[in-house]
Protein backbone atom coordinates (compact mmCIF):
# COMPACT_ATOMS: atom_id res chain seq x y z
CA UNK A 1 0.00 0.00 0.00
CA UNK A 2 2.43 2.67 -0.85
CA UNK A 3 1.81 6.29 -0.25
CA UNK A 4 -1.33 5.88 1.16
CA UNK A 5 -2.59 8.94 3.35
CA UNK A 6 -4.56 8.47 6.35
CA UNK A 7 -8.23 9.25 4.90
CA UNK A 8 -7.54 7.23 1.53
CA UNK A 9 -6.52 4.47 3.67
CA UNK A 10 -9.78 4.13 6.40
CA UNK A 11 -11.85 4.52 2.66
CA UNK A 12 -10.31 1.91 1.46
CA UNK A 13 -10.43 -0.33 4.19
CA UNK A 14 -14.20 -0.81 3.49
CA UNK A 15 -15.91 0.64 6.62
CA UNK A 16 -13.24 -0.11 9.01
CA UNK A 17 -13.73 2.71 11.31
CA UNK A 18 -16.90 1.69 11.69
CA UNK A 19 -15.84 -1.53 12.74
CA UNK A 20 -13.73 0.36 15.48
CA UNK A 21 -16.58 2.65 16.72
CA UNK A 22 -18.48 -0.39 17.09
CA UNK A 23 -15.61 -2.10 19.13
CA UNK A 24 -15.77 -0.84 22.43
CA UNK A 25 -19.51 -1.79 23.43
CA UNK A 26 -18.86 -5.08 21.92
CA UNK A 27 -15.96 -5.48 24.43
CA UNK A 28 -17.84 -3.82 27.25
CA UNK A 29 -17.86 -6.99 29.11
CA UNK A 30 -14.03 -7.48 29.49
CA UNK A 31 -12.12 -5.35 33.06
CA UNK A 32 -9.57 -3.92 31.17
CA UNK A 33 -10.47 -0.23 30.30
CA UNK A 34 -12.01 0.68 27.04
CA UNK A 35 -9.03 2.32 23.91
CA UNK A 36 -9.93 4.90 22.11
CA UNK A 37 -7.96 6.01 18.68
CA UNK A 38 -7.04 8.95 19.94
CA UNK A 39 -5.70 7.92 23.46
CA UNK A 40 -2.59 6.30 22.16
CA UNK A 41 -2.26 8.27 19.07
CA UNK A 42 -2.13 11.06 20.43
CA UNK A 43 0.30 10.34 23.20
CA UNK A 44 4.03 11.55 22.82
CA UNK A 45 7.20 10.92 25.50
CA UNK A 46 8.66 8.25 27.12
CA UNK A 47 6.35 5.03 26.75
CA UNK A 48 6.44 1.25 26.86
CA UNK A 49 3.79 -1.23 25.47
CA UNK A 50 3.10 -4.72 25.93
CA UNK A 51 0.71 -7.55 25.11
CA UNK A 52 -2.40 -7.87 28.11
CA UNK A 53 -0.34 -10.03 30.11
CA UNK A 54 2.52 -7.57 30.45
CA UNK A 55 1.43 -5.01 33.00
CA UNK A 56 4.21 -6.07 34.92
CA UNK A 57 7.01 -5.84 32.29
CA UNK A 58 5.58 -2.21 31.02
CA UNK A 59 6.42 -0.90 35.25
CA UNK A 60 9.75 -3.07 34.50
CA UNK A 61 10.78 -1.56 31.76
CA UNK A 62 9.16 2.13 33.31
CA UNK A 63 11.34 2.05 36.45
CA UNK A 64 14.39 0.67 34.24
CA UNK A 65 14.81 3.60 31.68
CA UNK A 66 14.27 6.30 34.33
CA UNK A 67 17.20 4.90 36.25
CA UNK A 68 18.71 5.57 33.02
CA UNK A 69 18.55 1.39 31.11
CA UNK A 70 18.99 0.98 27.33
CA UNK A 71 15.37 0.30 26.27
CA UNK A 72 16.30 -2.93 25.24
CA UNK A 73 17.43 -3.98 28.51
CA UNK A 74 14.57 -3.15 29.82
CA UNK A 75 12.07 -4.73 27.76
CA UNK A 76 14.02 -8.25 28.25
CA UNK A 77 13.54 -7.49 31.79
CA UNK A 78 10.19 -6.71 32.36
CA UNK A 79 9.49 -10.22 29.74
CA UNK A 80 11.34 -11.93 32.16
CA UNK A 81 9.22 -11.38 34.94
CA UNK A 82 6.21 -12.90 33.31
CA UNK A 83 9.11 -15.95 31.88
CA UNK A 84 9.55 -16.45 35.69
CA UNK A 85 5.62 -17.01 36.63
CA UNK A 86 4.93 -20.45 36.68
CA UNK A 87 1.54 -19.26 36.61
CA UNK A 88 1.30 -17.64 33.43
CA UNK A 89 1.14 -20.95 31.05
CA UNK A 90 1.55 -18.62 27.45
CA UNK A 91 5.75 -18.56 28.50
CA UNK A 92 8.72 -19.69 30.46
CA UNK A 93 8.30 -21.73 33.08
CA UNK A 94 5.08 -23.42 33.27
CA UNK A 95 4.32 -22.69 29.63
CA UNK A 96 2.07 -25.41 28.00
CA UNK A 97 4.41 -27.93 26.21
CA UNK A 98 3.86 -29.39 22.52
CA UNK A 99 2.08 -32.81 21.83
CA UNK A 100 5.22 -35.19 23.37
CA UNK A 101 5.21 -32.95 26.74
CA UNK A 102 8.21 -30.58 26.19
CA UNK A 103 8.23 -27.31 26.98
CA UNK A 104 10.11 -25.64 23.66
CA UNK A 105 10.66 -21.90 23.38
CA UNK A 106 11.03 -19.18 21.12
CA UNK A 107 12.07 -15.40 22.02
CA UNK A 108 13.36 -12.63 19.72
CA UNK A 109 14.72 -9.33 20.60
CA UNK A 110 16.11 -6.19 18.81
CA UNK A 111 17.41 -3.38 19.76
CA UNK A 112 16.31 0.39 17.29
CA UNK A 113 19.81 2.21 17.47
CA UNK A 114 21.83 -0.65 16.19
CA UNK A 115 19.46 -2.55 14.07
CA UNK A 116 20.68 -5.67 15.64
CA UNK A 117 18.17 -8.36 16.24
CA UNK A 118 18.91 -11.73 18.40
CA UNK A 119 16.50 -15.10 18.59
CA UNK A 120 16.21 -18.17 19.61
CA UNK A 121 13.47 -21.27 18.58
CA UNK A 122 12.81 -24.54 20.03
CA UNK A 123 14.77 -24.13 23.24
CA UNK A 124 14.57 -26.81 25.78
CA UNK A 125 15.40 -26.14 29.61
CA UNK A 126 16.03 -22.63 29.83
CA UNK A 127 13.01 -20.54 31.14
CA UNK A 128 14.28 -17.59 29.97
CA UNK A 129 14.50 -17.62 26.51
CA UNK A 130 14.65 -13.53 25.58
CA UNK A 131 18.17 -13.10 28.13
CA UNK A 132 19.40 -15.33 25.82
CA UNK A 133 17.61 -13.85 22.07
CA UNK A 134 19.64 -10.74 23.90
CA UNK A 135 23.07 -12.60 24.07
CA UNK A 136 22.81 -13.70 20.55
CA UNK A 137 22.20 -10.06 19.75
CA UNK A 138 24.75 -8.44 21.90
CA UNK A 139 27.82 -11.21 21.16
CA UNK A 140 27.08 -13.03 18.12
CA UNK A 141 27.21 -12.00 14.32
CA UNK A 142 24.13 -14.26 14.04
CA UNK A 143 20.34 -13.45 14.80
CA UNK A 144 18.27 -17.10 14.91
CA UNK A 145 19.93 -20.00 16.97
CA UNK A 146 17.89 -23.10 17.72
CA UNK A 147 17.09 -26.31 19.63
CA UNK A 148 20.06 -27.55 20.53
CA UNK A 149 22.47 -25.35 19.68
CA UNK A 150 20.88 -22.49 21.49
CA UNK A 151 20.86 -24.73 24.83
CA UNK A 152 24.31 -24.93 24.67
CA UNK A 153 25.06 -21.07 23.48
CA UNK A 154 22.80 -20.38 26.76
CA UNK A 155 24.88 -22.53 29.13
CA UNK A 156 27.68 -21.57 27.69
CA UNK A 157 26.96 -18.05 29.40
CA UNK A 158 25.76 -19.74 33.12
CA UNK A 159 21.98 -20.89 32.41
CA UNK A 160 21.18 -23.45 34.39
CA UNK A 161 18.60 -25.91 32.69
CA UNK A 162 15.47 -26.87 34.43
CA UNK A 163 12.15 -28.85 34.19
CA UNK A 164 10.30 -26.15 32.61
CA UNK A 165 6.99 -28.36 32.58
CA UNK A 166 4.83 -27.59 35.96
CA UNK A 167 2.76 -30.32 37.67
CA UNK A 168 -0.13 -28.05 36.57
CA UNK A 169 1.11 -27.62 32.99
CA UNK A 170 1.69 -31.90 33.15
CA UNK A 171 -1.78 -32.10 34.40
CA UNK A 172 -3.24 -30.18 31.10
CA UNK A 173 -1.44 -32.35 28.79
CA UNK A 174 -2.63 -35.67 29.94
CA UNK A 175 -5.57 -34.43 30.19
CA UNK A 176 -5.42 -33.15 26.20
CA UNK A 177 -3.57 -36.40 25.25
CA UNK A 178 -6.04 -38.22 26.76
CA UNK A 179 -8.95 -36.54 24.53
CA UNK A 180 -6.92 -35.90 21.15
CA UNK A 181 -9.19 -38.27 19.45
CA UNK A 182 -12.01 -41.33 19.48
CA UNK A 183 -9.79 -43.17 16.43
CA UNK A 184 -6.41 -43.28 19.00
CA UNK A 185 -5.94 -45.63 21.50
CA UNK A 186 -5.98 -43.13 24.62
CA UNK A 187 -9.82 -43.21 26.39
CA UNK A 188 -11.65 -39.95 26.50
CA UNK A 189 -13.85 -39.03 29.24
CA UNK A 190 -16.63 -40.34 27.99
CA UNK A 191 -15.21 -43.36 26.63
CA UNK A 192 -14.29 -44.44 29.98
CA UNK A 193 -15.90 -47.14 31.97
CA UNK A 194 -15.08 -44.88 35.03
CA UNK A 195 -15.57 -41.47 36.00
CA UNK A 196 -12.36 -38.86 34.96
CA UNK A 197 -10.99 -37.63 38.10
CA UNK A 198 -12.38 -34.92 39.23
CA UNK A 199 -9.16 -32.93 39.37
CA UNK A 200 -8.81 -32.60 36.03
CA UNK A 201 -12.39 -31.37 35.05
CA UNK A 202 -13.92 -31.97 31.61
CA UNK A 203 -12.51 -31.15 28.23
CA UNK A 204 -13.48 -27.90 27.92
CA UNK A 205 -11.71 -26.62 30.97
CA UNK A 206 -8.26 -28.08 29.10
CA UNK A 207 -6.19 -25.06 28.73
CA UNK A 208 -5.14 -23.76 25.43
CA UNK A 209 -2.86 -20.72 24.17
CA UNK A 210 -1.30 -19.58 21.40
CA UNK A 211 1.47 -18.29 24.40
CA UNK A 212 3.34 -15.21 23.71
CA UNK A 213 4.77 -11.81 25.78
CA UNK A 214 5.34 -8.91 23.88
CA UNK A 215 7.07 -5.70 25.14
CA UNK A 216 8.45 -2.29 23.58
CA UNK A 217 9.67 0.73 24.96
CA UNK A 218 11.02 4.44 24.11
CA UNK A 219 12.61 6.61 25.75
CA UNK A 220 11.42 8.89 23.10
CA UNK A 221 15.09 10.62 22.57
CA UNK A 222 17.20 8.29 20.18
CA UNK A 223 16.21 4.55 21.46
CA UNK A 224 13.00 2.15 20.79
CA UNK A 225 13.59 -1.52 21.22
CA UNK A 226 11.03 -4.24 21.41
CA UNK A 227 11.05 -7.97 22.52
CA UNK A 228 8.21 -11.17 22.21
CA UNK A 229 8.79 -14.63 24.38
CA UNK A 230 6.81 -17.90 23.37
CA UNK A 231 6.06 -21.16 24.73
CA UNK A 232 4.54 -21.35 21.24
CA UNK A 233 1.25 -22.96 20.40
CA UNK A 234 0.30 -25.53 22.85
CA UNK A 235 0.41 -29.18 21.93
CA UNK A 236 2.30 -28.08 18.43
CA UNK A 237 4.25 -30.76 16.48
CA UNK A 238 7.57 -30.90 17.98
CA UNK A 239 10.06 -28.66 16.38
CA UNK A 240 6.95 -26.00 15.37
CA UNK A 241 8.39 -22.52 15.35
CA UNK A 242 5.51 -19.96 15.40
CA UNK A 243 6.15 -15.96 14.42
CA UNK A 244 7.79 -14.66 17.97
CA UNK A 245 11.20 -15.34 17.11
CA UNK A 246 10.83 -14.35 13.75
CA UNK A 247 12.30 -10.99 12.87
CA UNK A 248 9.82 -9.15 11.08
CA UNK A 249 6.72 -10.90 11.81
CA UNK A 250 6.20 -11.42 15.60
CA UNK A 251 8.26 -8.62 16.38
CA UNK A 252 10.17 -5.44 14.66
CA UNK A 253 12.19 -2.46 15.16
CA UNK A 254 13.11 0.75 12.70
CA UNK A 255 14.29 3.29 15.26
CA UNK A 256 13.90 5.97 12.46
CA UNK A 257 9.95 4.89 13.24
CA UNK A 258 8.83 2.54 16.14
CA UNK A 259 8.45 -1.22 16.59
CA UNK A 260 5.70 -3.49 16.73
CA UNK A 261 4.79 -6.89 17.99
CA UNK A 262 2.18 -9.59 18.01
CA UNK A 263 0.44 -12.47 19.61
CA UNK A 264 -2.05 -15.15 18.65
CA UNK A 265 -2.30 -17.35 15.42
CA UNK A 266 1.40 -17.21 14.34
CA UNK A 267 1.48 -18.47 11.13
CA UNK A 268 -1.05 -15.95 10.04
CA UNK A 269 1.60 -12.99 11.31
CA UNK A 270 4.41 -14.89 9.79
CA UNK A 271 2.47 -15.08 6.33
CA UNK A 272 1.91 -11.66 6.30
CA UNK A 273 5.16 -10.46 7.94
CA UNK A 274 2.89 -8.52 10.51
CA UNK A 275 5.23 -6.37 12.46
CA UNK A 276 7.24 -5.25 9.68
CA UNK A 277 3.97 -4.01 8.01
CA UNK A 278 3.21 -2.74 11.15
CA UNK A 279 6.06 -0.14 11.06
CA UNK A 280 6.18 0.42 7.39
CA UNK A 281 2.61 1.48 7.51
CA UNK A 282 3.51 3.80 10.32
CA UNK A 283 6.42 5.15 8.24
CA UNK A 284 4.11 6.16 5.66
CA UNK A 285 1.68 8.11 7.98
CA UNK A 286 -0.87 5.63 9.84
CA UNK A 287 -1.01 6.14 13.32
CA UNK A 288 0.08 3.22 15.66
CA UNK A 289 -4.16 1.79 15.87
CA UNK A 290 -4.83 2.66 11.99
CA UNK A 291 -1.54 0.51 11.02
CA UNK A 292 -2.49 -2.09 13.49
CA UNK A 293 -6.04 -2.24 11.62
CA UNK A 294 -4.01 -2.18 8.34
CA UNK A 295 -2.60 -5.40 8.87
CA UNK A 296 -5.48 -6.96 10.83
CA UNK A 297 -7.67 -6.25 7.73
CA UNK A 298 -4.73 -7.76 5.61
CA UNK A 299 -4.32 -10.69 7.39
CA UNK A 300 -8.41 -11.08 7.68
CA UNK A 301 -7.79 -11.03 4.05
CA UNK A 302 -5.31 -12.98 3.52
CA UNK A 303 -7.27 -16.25 5.06
CA UNK A 304 -8.67 -18.29 2.28
CA UNK A 305 -8.40 -21.76 3.58
CA UNK A 306 -11.84 -22.39 4.43
CA UNK A 307 -11.03 -24.54 7.51
CA UNK A 308 -9.42 -20.99 8.90
CA UNK A 309 -12.87 -19.15 8.25
CA UNK A 310 -15.95 -18.68 9.91
CA UNK A 311 -19.53 -19.14 8.55
CA UNK A 312 -19.08 -15.25 7.34
CA UNK A 313 -15.97 -15.32 5.68
CA UNK A 314 -14.03 -13.94 8.66
CA UNK A 315 -10.98 -15.33 10.21
CA UNK A 316 -11.68 -18.48 12.88
CA UNK A 317 -8.68 -17.19 15.24
CA UNK A 318 -7.76 -14.15 17.06
CA UNK A 319 -4.73 -11.84 16.42
CA UNK A 320 -3.18 -9.09 18.40
CA UNK A 321 -0.98 -6.30 17.00
CA UNK A 322 0.92 -4.07 18.72
CA UNK A 323 2.43 -0.93 17.79
CA UNK A 324 4.55 1.90 19.48
CA UNK A 325 5.82 4.66 17.26
CA UNK A 326 9.37 6.97 18.58
CA UNK A 327 8.11 9.62 19.38
CA UNK A 328 5.67 7.63 21.91
CA UNK A 329 2.17 7.46 20.26
CA UNK A 330 1.14 3.86 20.59
CA UNK A 331 -1.95 1.45 19.57
CA UNK A 332 -3.23 -2.12 19.57
CA UNK A 333 -5.72 -3.83 17.41
CA UNK A 334 -7.29 -7.41 17.36
CA UNK A 335 -9.23 -9.83 14.24
CA UNK A 336 -12.04 -10.06 16.77
CA UNK A 337 -13.01 -8.12 20.45
CA UNK A 338 -11.54 -9.43 23.44
CA UNK A 339 -7.62 -8.47 22.74
CA UNK A 340 -5.96 -6.37 25.20
CA UNK A 341 -2.58 -4.23 25.76
CA UNK A 342 -0.89 -3.08 28.29
CA UNK A 343 0.75 0.36 28.44
CA UNK A 344 2.57 2.72 31.10
CA UNK A 345 2.58 6.42 29.34
CA UNK A 346 5.02 7.67 31.82
CA UNK A 347 2.49 8.64 34.15
CA UNK A 348 1.13 5.18 35.51
CA UNK A 349 0.35 1.75 33.56
CA UNK A 350 -3.16 0.43 32.55
CA UNK A 351 -4.24 -2.06 30.30
CA UNK A 352 -6.47 -1.06 27.64
CA UNK A 353 -8.68 -2.75 25.22
CA UNK A 354 -6.92 -3.58 21.85
CA UNK A 355 -9.31 -2.06 18.66
CA UNK A 356 -11.08 -4.73 16.58
CA UNK A 357 -11.38 -5.21 13.35
CA UNK A 358 -14.56 -7.11 13.63
CA UNK A 359 -17.58 -6.28 15.62
CA UNK A 360 -18.46 -9.43 18.36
Amino acid sequence: MPNVDRRSFLLAAGGLTGCVAAGGAAASALDAQPATVQTGDQHRGVCSIASGNGRRCVDKAMEMIRAGADPVDAVVEGVTIIEDDPDDMSVGLGGLPNEEGVVQLDASVMHGPTHKAGAVACIEGIRNPARVALLVLKRTDHILLVGEGARRFALSYGFNTEELLTPRAREAWLKWRANRSLDDDWLNDEEMDFPAEPRLGAMRDIPFTYGTVHCAATNARDNISATTSTSGLSWKIPGRVGDSPIVGAGMYVDNDVGAAGATGRGEAVIANCGSFNIVEHMARGLTPTEACLAVAKRIADRTREKRLRDERGRPNFNVSLYALRKDGAYGAACLHPGGTFAVHDGTSSRVLRCVPLFEA
